[in-house]
């Protein structure tokens, strides 16, 4: 128990038991509304503290779990009769067996018959036969929680506790299971029934309490009442009698069987025809429950109840591929529909609910699965096993005659009382009344409970049972922990690490690494400042005065060639490359379908039919997706080919005015003159034996070139680099002096290029210029496109001296009222040492947004609030003289 204090034995919440007329369904859509319109929220907090839930921990999960892939010609859930039966004929047939049962031993409903009868001899003998099969595979301790498109099945597998395995192994695994064909064998549930008082302690299902006896050796009860209303929980009745204990049979129905009666007078069980539970006594134990027959009430004292109101058809995986439930009048239950050619359903689950027939029925199912798989060896029939059950006779809901609540629901505390709330305040629909009364949403999703209230609001409507119809069930089948389906990905694991080729230089020395996307990059050198505030200022005013070094392998670099490669990137690029010659690079920008900015990168001819393209670290892998996607389905006829070489190349970048002297020092026999190598250039050469790559791009708006080597040469480049740099002051600089040299620039990137923005948004539609068919080009043409107070890519200064802007403050004119979503928001903020103060970029309306204006910054987590004038973006070199110099 979970919600119990002090103590269990006296729980001072029980006085809501008191309470509860005024605690009736939904009563918290009908009370504490008032008096303002915050109330709920403090009555909320008491409210679901006393609703009998558990809290999730918040320590971290000392287990350790596993994710693993398994495949299987034939599937088979449920290892009982039926689902033995089933694994038997398919192996016969020459299939590969999966057998999935979530208990730790296999036989399902056979391992409550007695160790010596004829029942745990079959079982015996079909555990030996499939645990010597090389074809089979038995999955104990294994749940399966849910079928999925393309017939995956998840499951869940339990380490065997009595296993001698050291501290930290796998607690359990998440397995999908692909199987090309599923037989479903999940059984069948048994029913309680509904009387007053039926959620005390001792009251407990027939099955449940034979399982204790003949699985377990415990009896239960000395003195048992066994409420019934169908055969099986007979059977309970003579094996508890046999056992000692004294028993009496409360049958529902006038005329048992009379072969059960005849055994029951053998054992001298008392049985009591035509007679129901209406009432139980007892408080921390049953005490006396009152029976109502045909000579009316009586008393009879027990310490222990066995209720069987039938069984309920296990058809939550059934349903979870769309497999509707179709009732049977005959069982009183609801079975699958039809199933699609490759799943088969066998045994009680289909309703045939003795041992005979479900062996029976699994044999057909096994062999027709093995030949959905084509394999249709020939298949002995199958060894028999006649528990001499007889029919079972559905129970409908019978109203409770006593005074106490009678609980259908009970992990959620639904009672019949509330369902006939539901059903006088118009909740009839089943689904209403699940969420009304919240009935079978717990975890248990009233594998229990779901078929008596059914059979309750059927009565209430006067309606049959299909016509009020059935609930809709949902994986998992049973709760899974979270740490299962993570697996291994957790912590670090989570998901993969990338490290550049220069990684360790830079942990080495002195790097403070950022995780990026899925790379570790340098975040800040700690010789450059105490933290990353002053860090990363100085670093820019090393690569604005002498020459800084970074490392840009995390670039994406893909490799396009074929006869239409320059065809290709003038349709994805909005702005044309067919014309970009030989040795040339070209800053490019994809569009969406829809016309918004995809990404942005470069691309470099390095022959008439082959490019090299380079992406945003973060859109890397989508821009491959996306080249592939439009090659495959938009033009398959052109004739080229995209491949990722992002991992075969390290790159690194010198920018700054000292660049190009570093670059003769570290490569004195290449021409790196403005002649041989001007703005956008290629120079290609080798170094040490391996291919070089140079381009001269920038992206701080200083004098930059790009250098590229092959990934295992990287660290070695990068040293020669810095030695070469040793008299010119180049230093290394991380990404957060990368971002600031790019906002003084006036350069976009992820945060102005956040998936709502068009090329005229950021200031680029002149790049498109007239040019038509290329990707986005028809929609960024769109009305709403192009309205005049589209917000726009501007620059923005603080007024007041000392004051700072920050991203994501609200932008509003000075005359408005801050409410809202404002006029625009700063995408991007950094100290300039140019300008001496901070200076930032954002994006507002663009019929506001001219320059010398006036906005109003305001950031509500700190409650600050700037005066700042609208400006150029581009804060630095707007004639781009330092990029040629």
């Amino acid at each position: 128990s979970q919600n119990r204090w002090p103590a269990l034995a006296f729980d001072v919440q029980s006085v809501n038991g008191l309470l509860a007329p005024f605690l009736s369904a939904g009563f918290y859509y009908k009370t504490f509304m008032g008096p303002t319109r915050r109330a709920w929220m403090f009555y909320e907090h008491f409210i679901r503290k006393a609703a009998g839930l558990g809290r999730a921990g918040t320590d971290p999960d000392p287990d350790r779990y596993d994710i693993s892939h398994a495949f299987a010609d034939v599937a088979i859930i449920g290892g009982g009769p039926a689902g033995l039966s089933a694994a038997r004929a398919a192996a016969a047939a020459g299939a590969r067996v999966a057998l999935i049962e979530q208990d730790f031993l296999l036989g399902g409903q056979l391992l409550a018959e007695p160790p010596d009868s004829a029942a745990a001899a079959w079982l015996r003998q079909a555990e030996a036969e499939l645990e010597s099969s090389e074809t089979v595979t038995l999955m104990k301790r294994t749940t399966a929680f849910g079928i999925y498109d393309g017939n995956v099945i998840g499951l869940v597998e339990q380490r065997d506790p009595t296993d001698p395995q050291p501290a930290g192994e796998v607690l359990q695994t998440f397995t999908m299971l692909r199987a090309p064909s599923i037989v479903f064998a999940t059984g069948a549930i048994e029913r309680p029934m509904v009387f007053s008082n039926n959620d005390r302690p001792g009251v407990m299902l027939a099955s449940a309490a034979r399982t204790y006896l003949n699985r377990f050796a415990v009896l239960p009860g000395k003195k048992i009442i066994v409420a019934t209303s169908n055969d099986g929980a007979w059977r309970a009745a003579f094996d508890l009698a046999d056992a000692g204990a004294e028993v009496t049979v409360a049958d529902l129905r006038a005329a048992p069987p009379a072969a059960l009666a005849a055994e029951a007078a053998r054992l001298g069980v008392v049985v009591r025809a035509a007679t129901r539970i209406v009432d139980l006594r007892g408080g921390h134990a049953v005490g006396r429950v009152t029976l109502n027959g045909p000579d009316g009430q009586s008393e009879a004292a027990c310490d222990l109840v066995c209720v069987s109101g039938g069984w309920s058809p296990t058809v939550h995986l059934t349903s979870h591929l769309g497999v509707k439930p179709q009732y049977r009048d005959d069982i009183g239950g609801f079975v699958p529909g039809a199933f699609p050619a490759d799943r088969f359903g066998a045994g009680s689950m289909m309703g045939n609910y003795s041992t005979a027939d479900a062996i029976e029925d699994g044999h057909r199912a096994g062999i027709k699965a093995a030949s959905f798989c084509g394999e249709s060896a020939p298949v002995p029939a199958p060894s028999k096993l006649d528990l001499r059950e007889t029919a079972t006779a559905p129970l409908r809901e019978i109203p409770s005659l006593g005074r106490g609540k009678a609980f259908v629901d009970f992990q959620m505390d639904v009672t019949t009382g509330d369902i006939e709330l539901a059903h006088r305040e118009g909740y009839e629909s089943v689904e209403h009344l699940k969420r009304y009364t919240t009935l079978g949403m717990g975890t248990d999703q009233g594998k229990t409970s779901n078929f008596p209230a059914l059979a309750a609001m059927a009565t209430l409507r006067n309606a049959t049972i299909p016509e009020t119809g059935a609930t809709s069930f949902r994986p998992p089948y049973t709760p899974v922990a979270i740490g299962a389906l993570a697996g291994r990905a957790i912590g670090h694991h989570f998901k993969p690490i990338r490290r550049t080729p220069m990684h360790d230089w830079h942990m080495a020395n002195g790097a403070e690494m950022l995780e990026v996307g899925l790379w570790m990059r340098p975040y800040f050198y700690r010789q450059s400042g105490r933290d990353v505030n002053e860090a990363y200022v100085a670093e820019m005013r090393t690569v604005r005065q002498a020459a800084g070094l970074m490392d840009i392998s995390t670039l994406g670099k893909i490799d396009v060639q074929g006869p239409d490669a320059a065809i290709f990137l003038d349709r994805v690029y909005a702005n044309g490359f067919a014309k970009l010659p030989v040795g040339r690079a070209r800053y490019g920008v994809m569009l969406r379908d829809d016309g918004i900015v995809f990404d942005d990168g470069t691309a470099t001819r390095l022959a008439e039919n082959r490019f090299f393209m380079t992406t945003s670290t973060a859109k890397a892998a989508d821009v491959l997706s996306r080249l592939e996607f439009l090659l495959d389905t938009a033009w398959p006829d052109l004739r080229v080919a995209v491949t990722s070489v992002s991992d075969e190349w390290a790159a690194m970048s010198v920018a700054g005015p000292k660049s190009r002297a570093i670059l003769s020092a570290a490569f004195p026999a290449l021409d790196v003159s403005d002649a041989a190598l001007a703005h956008i250039g290629l120079l290609e050469s080798e170094w040490e034996s391996r291919a070089l790559r140079i381009l001269r791009l920038s992206y701080s708006g200083e004098r930059a070139y790009e250098i590229y080597v092959g990934a295992t040469a990287g660290e070695q480049l990068w040293g020669r680099l810095l030695e070469a740099g040793r008299p010119f002051d180049l230093r290394p600089y991380g990404v957060e002096a990368l971002g600031a040299l790019r906002v003084e620039k006036g350069h976009v990137a992820g945060p102005e290029i956040d998936g709502r923005t068009t090329l005229d948004d950021l200031r680029l539609g002149r790049m498109a210029g007239k040019r038509t068919g290329f990707v986005g080009d028809v929609l960024r043409r769109r009305p709403a496109m192009l309205a005049p107070d589209r917000q726009c890519l501007v620059g923005l200064e603080a007024i007041e001296e000392g004051k700072r802007l920050r991203g994501g403050a609200i932008l509003f004119l000075p005359g408005d009222k801050p409410y809202g979503h404002g006029r625009g928001r700063v995408t991007s903020v950094t100290f300039s040492p140019e300008r001496g103060h901070y200076v930032g970029l954002a994006l507002l309306a663009g019929d506001v947004a001219s320059e010398g204006s006036e906005v109003v910054a305001i950031y509500p987590m700190k409650a600050e609030t700037v005066r700042a004038r609208i400006v150029s973006p581009v804060f630095l070199d707007p004639q781009g003289e330092r990029l040629h110099g």
